[in-house]
């Protein structure tokens, strides 16, 4: 448990060194993260606790005199069985509801400390992502470090590109309760921002326009803002969520990806003229249809017996016309593939969203259940190696942890990016060692060992005997 603690404690060092914290607000942070070291923590306490019990029960001979006095191990594993069914059933109720809550908190607990210590997102000689800008400072100081010196900010535009920069002397983060508006004032400084022509042989020469400043003023949009470090938001992500709300989400989320992807195929058909239904010919304007003549064909032809007789229907234009239709095309296809291409990440996103919230619903699910397999993997494990204490069942728990652990992370990544199904991704690690666990105690049961080569051992023996036995004569 100190373990997955102190590695909790390395991940979010960031967040919480040098930003100026009181202990109440660095241990609530910790708080809140603790109960998401429960599917870490627990499969690992289960299975390691059963095997170090049964191990040293059945190497200091009490399973021998239970055998002696009729008590078969499924009688003596009774009362654990109920006991660790008992504990599967909390583990699914902290599941769905400690979990959740303490996810929830530990978001708003962040974004707050961000909204009530603005300087706290900032760290010195560094780039900080500050509310959509990137920004670094050398030096702060003052009340809550609210005054920055040597200010650089890299701001980017709404495609994604940096284009702007922003270099001043000092600066100011200035915040009020009441306001929902943070004001970064900046002072003796230069604004750079690269321009976009729209003549190509504009955009050869780079283009930027350049001005100094005495002050300018950033205003930054935080919903909200409050002192309340408790405040609670809207959930967001699925592991705020119960099951109820997941089922919920899932089922939205699912219609609204199903609307969004046949909305686009529509209009990219639309836009190809694919699969349009064909006009019926009208007998007042067919006989004024004259279509353009092709010299390759024989004068003398019908209309409808040029085209049938053709496999170039470029063929039926001038040369003029065909590179113009030949042009068109090619513009009207570029930008078909360019609208799939910038709308197949957004699609990927909200398929990825979807599997997520189904593995998350899931894996509440699997971890209740996970209790209970490795437990089963564990106490006839212990039973069959007859070994205490801290050595070889420690070395066998942490191996069969870590194999069950990376097998459940590496089908869980799978899952999100749609390579599995997030059903099997929740379920994969759990599954595998339902058989490994059915396997064990049926040889712990019949007093076997781990592997038993006695057998194959012997029928190799025989069969080198008969192959290099003497002939009599």
């Amino acid at each position: 448990m100190f373990i997955f603690i102190f590695q909790t404690i390395w991940l979010f060092i960031d967040d919480i060194a040098g930003k100026g914290l009181d202990i109440i607000i660095i241990g609530k942070f910790l708080f809140y993260l603790m109960p998401n070291l429960t599917e870490k923590v627990l499969p690992l306490t289960v299975l390691l606790s059963s095997i170090l019990t049964f191990g040293a029960m059945a190497e200091n001979y009490e399973f021998a005199a239970m055998k002696a006095s009729g008590i078969s191990l499924q009688r003596s594993m009774l009362s654990l069985i109920a006991l660790v069914t008992i504990l599967g059933g909390v583990t699914f109720y902290f599941a769905n509801t400690v979990i959740p809550a303490s996810e929830q908190k530990i978001y708003n607990l962040r974004r707050n400390i961000a909204k009530v210590k603005p300087a706290a997102v900032i760290e010195e000689g560094v780039f900080s992502d500050f509310e959509g800008m990137n920004i670094k400072v050398d030096n702060k100081f003052g009340d809550n470090d609210k005054y920055l010196q040597n200010v650089i900010i890299h701001k980017k535009s709404n495609l994604q590109k940096n284009n702007t920069v922003i270099k001043a002397n000092t600066g100011e983060l200035i915040s009020s309760e009441e306001s929902d508006i943070i004001q970064l004032v900046l002072s003796d400084g230069y604004y750079y921002e690269e321009l976009v022509p729209n003549a190509a042989e504009d955009r050869k020469h780079f283009p930027f326009a350049k001005a100094k400043f005495d002050t300018y003023t950033i205003n930054i949009e935080v919903p909200e803002n409050t002192q309340d470090l408790e405040e609670e938001r809207n959930i967001r992500t699925d592991k705020m969520k119960n099951i109820s709300r997941l089922k919920k989400d899932i089922d939205s989320i699912r219609e609204n990806n199903l609307t969004v992807v046949g909305a686009f195929s529509k209009n990219i058909v639309t836009r190809l003229g694919a699969f349009t239904p064909l006009a019926e010919n009208d007998s007042l304007t067919a006989e004024s249809y004259t279509a353009p003549q092709r010299d390759s064909l024989p004068a003398g032809l019908k209309t409808e017996e040029r085209v049938a007789n053709t496999a170039d229907i470029l063929g039926l234009y001038q040369e003029y016309q065909q590179r113009q239709i030949i042009s068109s095309a090619s513009n009207a296809i570029s930008n078909i593939l360019n609208s799939v291409s910038g709308k197949k990440q957004d699609i990927e996103n909200k398929y990825k969203i979807y599997n997520m919230h189904i593995l998350s619903l899931h894996k509440k699910y699997a971890l209740a259940l996970s209790c209970i397999i490795l437990f089963f993997v564990g106490a006839p494990l212990g039973a069959i190696i007859r070994k205490g204490g801290l050595g070889l069942p420690m070395v066998i728990a942490i191996v069969l942890f870590l194999t069950y652990y990376f097998i459940g992370v590496f089908a869980g990544n799978y899952a999100k990016e749609g390579n599995i199904h997030p059903v099997l991704g929740a379920w994969l690690s759990t599954l595998i060692m339902l058989p490994l666990g059915i396997f064990l105690t049926r040889r712990a049961t019949a007093d076997r060992g781990l592997m038993s080569f006695g057998h194959v051992w012997d029928t190799m023996a025989e069969g080198i005997r008969k192959r290099f036995k003497r002939k009599t004569p």
